[in-house]
């Protein structure tokens, strides 16, 4: 037997005679069923050793950024995607998107492992659920194979089932089912003028729209008559020709000019050709207003050719199939699976009942069941993944996984209870609990106390974020985390207890008695997608809960309902947000649109801000210091010194952004691409700044002895007392520490942040602003990614908004969130269509009360754990 002795003398002779540095050996510890970290340095770890078993379910858990993530995600998981990488042929690695080498010295008995992220949908209208799931590729063969045809029709290959097909995309709509088109009353909003008058509103204005009647003059219309007195065909000429007549005009009331040559294009054709051809958004913008978006007319919205809508299984067409929830789904072709296989039946025979059909409906449901368990019941195939949230993404891939038949597999989740109702947590735990069982391990983020305390082992991190983090507290069996004293996790896994210490003991703290409104917004009439006709009242200058189960309608409510509705009555720029963002594509998934019968109450708010966890910016560029603005009052303060002045240096100097002070040959980003010629290209820091973005003579400027790059450099705790004297960086690096994020550093680029962290930082950003009241506030399951410590942080900064005269609404299913509310409005009774209705509203003992709300015993348990906590 070789001893390890032996292994290491044999590897320093082989480097001598060979010139080369091969890794240390490794014992391997796969006999013993556990994985084992061994100097892990990822971002925060601080050399950080550690066992997990394998074949079982562990709890990652710790405040935001104390380095959970960055010991399951980015050391556990991506050694062993470098490893499966490693296996890979070069040339093939170039077409894999790779991740980074972890900073750590070993890691052992580590098995292949799959990664289930935190994040949202595909930002295209083509991806939908069908697709993520790959349930739509079995219903297209199922129509191909098992339709039923029109006498005489030819069998269709299943890709002419697809809209994303060439085969099956619909001419017109190309696929997407939605078509923009301008129609008589868009280009002629006041048929009672004449075109002299401007009756013609899609025209451009001044000397163009003059020419543009001039030459309808000389081709002899009558531009004087109103509108809607001239003849059809004419006004559809004038609008809708592609003709383009040039003819010679002399310009009319205007004896100077000379005559000239003149184009004429319709309305429709100068529309369509500025969408297409114009560099001035300005100009897109306002012909914009010209065009109608809706169904597309020749396919009716399906995006398919007529041929594959002629098809039908069990009386559906692929797109009605598509279009109803899952649970309808699966009822719809339970009959066809419970039907005797044809055995002898011709696999070429359309037929409902043969040997394919039977086959293929089986599988589908076997797939659907797994959906319905992890109660996404209420979702439609064709339902776009832009519209759906995070939380139903990631179950959405968890259940693909549970069919792959993987076994001896780490899956590693991220927060896989995140958008779930406390009623809908069971199941998804059954299914954690059968991937285990499978043969699997399952290592999950996670920050929900009642999926924790289900888990065989938990390694805490800790004790606080960023610099103060980065430790293993304890890894062991759950409940031997109640002896550990320093653990900010402890309290609330094992509530009775004191808190871990006073800071803790202050944020716990809660208002008493809660605040009555004395004003009403009310919407009536409600209808968007599964809200029919529905009347919801929200009480003003209080904060408000609206819980629900998954797919109850909540978020079509506030996120979409209410806040379009508040969003068109404000005044022009009173504006939706604490900073201005890049547009993200709203899709819808064809439910229908808006209808408000009445609303009440809006002339009582002046500002409308959605404080959602969409990025704060898509490129490195922007960071935290540039989002919340303080980097202008600190560039301006690196502008005042007396050594930029000397050098005549102005603020823009010390701007990664822009030409003057950053750092030419990485463009200020501060790393560099590294194109390899067989090997993905790799980022390195920029050999000239080495990462600091600038260049030499603007980091000779400094400011109380740190040049500019070192303060992006900085934590915002240490920037707070750095830029004490600078009140603009000063309230700015305040309000940033009162919602949790001291860690972060002044310069992380925006990429960086997890959802709930971009989140935070725009509650941050508003909280500065020195406003006063009547704002109305709106945000969409604000704890997704808190550990309950941050959970207590928000919860104080949202309650001084409401202090200052402000009204907050949050859609929440954590119910210390909701118990902490004024007023509770409880959707459901289930999702879907058997939601969409208000089951039970009041402040929260009220609905805890309710014999009709899923809500209530999860809400009554969170109470009774709250008047526990006031005892002590």
């Amino acid at each position: 037997m070789t001893t390890t002795v032996e292994v290491v003398h044999a590897k320093q002779n082989v480097e001598e005679l060979t010139g080369l540095n091969l890794p240390a050996p490794t014992l391997d510890h796969t006999e013993d069923g556990f994985v084992r970290v061994r100097g892990a340095r990822e971002n925060n770890l601080r050399n950080v050793n550690l066992d997990v078993p394998r074949d079982a379910i562990v709890a990652f858990t710790g405040v935001s950024g104390s380095g959970k993530s960055s010991l399951a995600f980015g050391t556990i998981y991506a050694e062993a995607q470098r490893r499966f990488f490693e296996s890979v042929a070069p040339y093939a690695r170039r077409l894999i998107q790779q991740g980074h080498n972890p900073k750590v010295e070993q890691i052992s008995g580590l098995p292949p492992a799959v990664a289930l992220q935190q994040r949202r949908g595909t930002a295209t209208s083509r991806s939908t659920v069908g697709t993520v799931t790959t349930l739509s590729n079995s219903l297209r063969m199922l129509f191909s194979r098992a339709g039923s045809y029109p006498a005489g029709a030819a069998p269709l290959d299943s890709d002419a089932f697809s809209p994303n097909t060439a085969a099956g995309a619909c001419p017109e709509c190309h696929g997407l089912g939605t078509a923009h088109t301008v129609s008589e009353a868009s280009l002629v909003p006041d048929a009672t003028l004449s075109i002299r008058d401007g009756a013609i509103a899609a025209w451009p204005g001044a000397w163009q729209g003059k020419n543009l009647r001039d030459i309808l003059t000389h081709l002899g219309y009558n531009v004087d008559v109103p509108w809607q007195e001239l003849p059809r065909k004419e006004r559809d000429w004038i609008l809708f020709t592609e003709e383009q007549p040039v003819v010679e005009v002399t310009p009319q009331r205007d004896r100077v000019a000379k005559p000239y040559k003149g184009r004429f294009w319709s309305a429709r054709s100068y529309v369509m050709h500025t969408l297409l051809d114009s560099k001035s958004p300005a100009m897109r913008d306002k012909v914009l207003r010209f065009m109608e978006t809706g169904p597309c007319p020749r396919c009716g919205g399906t995006g398919l050719r007529p041929e594959a809508l002629a098809v039908t299984f069990a009386g559906h067409t692929i797109s009605g199939l598509n279009a109803v929830p899952m649970a309808e789904l699966a009822e719809i072709i339970r009959p066809t699976t419970t039907l005797a296989t044809a055995g002898t039946a011709s696999r070429q025979q359309s037929s409902e009942s043969n040997e394919v059909a039977v086959a293929i409906t089986r599988d589908l449901l076997q797939r659907i069941n797994v959906l319905l368990e992890l109660g996404l019941g209420y979702l439609a195939l064709g339902r776009a993944t832009p519209t759906l949230s995070p939380g139903e993404m990631q179950r959405l891939r968890i259940a693909t996984q549970l069919r792959s038949g993987l076994f001896g597999v780490i899956y590693v989740l991220d927060e896989p209870s995140a958008g779930l109702h406390p009623a809908d947590a069971e199941p998804l735990l059954a299914v954690l609990d059968q991937l285990k069982s499978s043969g699997n391990s399952v290592f999950v983020v996670e920050h929900n106390m009642d999926m924790v305390r289900r888990a065989d082992w938990l390694v805490d991190v800790g004790p606080r974020a960023g610099e103060d983090g980065g430790e293993v507290l304890y890894s062991g069996p759950v409940q031997g985390l109640e002896a550990v004293a320093g653990s900010v996790t402890r309290p609330f896994l094992f509530p009775g207890g004191p808190p871990a210490t006073k800071v803790d003991a202050d944020a716990a703290t809660t208002k008493g008695v809660p605040r009555e409104a004395a004003r009403w917004l009310e919407l009536r009439d409600v209808s968007r997608h599964n809200l029919r006709h529905l009347d919801a009242s929200f009480p003003l200058g209080v904060l408000t809960a609206v819980t629900g189960v998954s797919g109850s309608g909540k978020s079509t409510l506030v996120s979409r309902v209410l806040a379009d509705v508040a969003g068109a009555a404000l005044r022009p720029g009173a504006g939706t947000g604490p900073a201005p963002e890049e547009p993200e594509e709203d899709v819808e998934d064809g439910s229908g649109p808006l209808s408000v019968g009445h609303i009440a109450g809006l002339e009582l708010i002046d500002r409308l801000v959605k404080v959602d966890q969409k990025p704060i910016g898509r490129t490195p560029r922007s960071n935290l210091a540039t989002y919340t603005g303080l980097f202008d009052a600190v560039r301006k303060e690196f502008a005042a010194t007396q050594a930029a002045r000397a050098r005549g240096f102005g603020a823009g100097r010390f701007s990664f952004n822009v030409a003057g002070g950053r750092c030419e040959t990485c463009q200020g980003e501060g790393f560099v691409a590294v194109e390899l010629l067989f090997l993905p290209g790799s980022y390195g820091p920029c050999p000239e700044c080495h990462g600091s973005r600038y260049n030499p003579e603007t980091m000779k400027v400094t400011y109380q002895g740190r040049n500019i790059a070192e303060v992006l450099g900085m934590t915002v705790n240490a920037a707070a007392g750095f830029l004490a004297g600078l009140p603009a960086a000063a309230r700015s690096l305040q309000t940033l520490q009162e919602v949790g994020l001291g860690y972060l550093r002044l310069g992380q680029p925006a990429t960086e942040l997890s959802g709930g962290e971009a989140q935070r930082i725009k509650l941050a950003t508003e909280l500065q602003r020195a406003r006063r009241g009547h704002t109305l506030y709106l945000l969409d399951e604000p704890t997704t990614g808190l550990h309950p410590a941050d959970v207590q942080l928000l919860m104080a900064q949202l309650n001084r908004l409401v202090d200052a005269g402000n009204t907050v609404i949050v859609v929440e299913h954590a119910m210390d969130v909701v118990a902490g509310a004024d007023w509770v409005m409880d959707l459901g009774p289930a999702g879907g269509d058997a939601g969409g209705t208000i089951v039970a509203a009041g402040d929260p003992a009220a609905v805890a009360r309710s014999r009709n709300s899923r809500t209530a015993p999860y809400l009554a348990a969170a109470l009774h754990a709250r008047s526990g906590s006031k005892d002590r």
